[in-house]
């Protein structure tokens, strides 16, 4: 049954790539050629709107960290994890996550190098990782791109589900693999 979903997990991106272009083609007729051109203009054009936004994002989480806040805001929180038997060591991921997708990442690929991928921190990391999003970034870069001004729900929404992903992420791991 494993082999089974590997092999299948393995040739459902190429089979769906295939399959929509053919579908748009085929049954809707859709010029996919033409359409995907005038999509890529768009992007085009979007990217542009994008990069100042972006800086701005990269300077204000490169100030947090470099301003030492980053290590005060750790220090605070690390007794209440260890109380909990929560490896501190994830703390940085959960507040990086919301911030940087490439920080976050940079940042669990060395917990994993230092823990290993089979740890407890290794696991946990994992999950954070494919269980948050990058809150402030996409209110900062796609909402700034559209000129969305009023993001005061979906940023609450957001770092609230982060938090829930965060949570249950640690937990679940501790359930699980313990």
């Amino acid at each position: 049954m494993y082999n089974l979903f590997t092999t299948l997990s393995a040739w459902m991106i190429p089979a769906i790539i295939v399959f929509i272009p053919l579908y748009a083609a085929l049954r809707r007729r859709v010029p996919v050629y033409e359409t995907f051109v005038e999509g890529a203009k768009d992007g085009f054009g979007t990217a542009i709107n994008i990069i100042p936004h972006l800086v701005g994002m990269m300077v204000a989480i490169s100030m947090f960290r470099s301003s030492g806040a980053l290590e005060l805001l750790l220090s605070a929180v690390r007794p209440l994890f260890d109380w909990l038997h929560i490896p501190s060591e994830v703390l940085p991921l959960g507040i990086l996550r919301p911030l940087t997708g490439a920080g976050s990442l940079a940042f669990t690929t060395d917990l994993i190098q230092t823990f290993g991928p089979d740890s407890m921190i290794g696991r946990i990391a994992s999950t954070i990782q494919g269980s948050t999003d990058t809150t402030l970034y996409v209110l900062t870069v796609y909402f700034g791109a559209i000129g969305i001004r009023k993001t005061r729900y979906a940023l609450k929404v957001g770092l609230f589900s982060d938090l829930v992903g965060f949570l249950a992420a640690i937990f679940i791991c501790l359930y699980i693999f313990r």
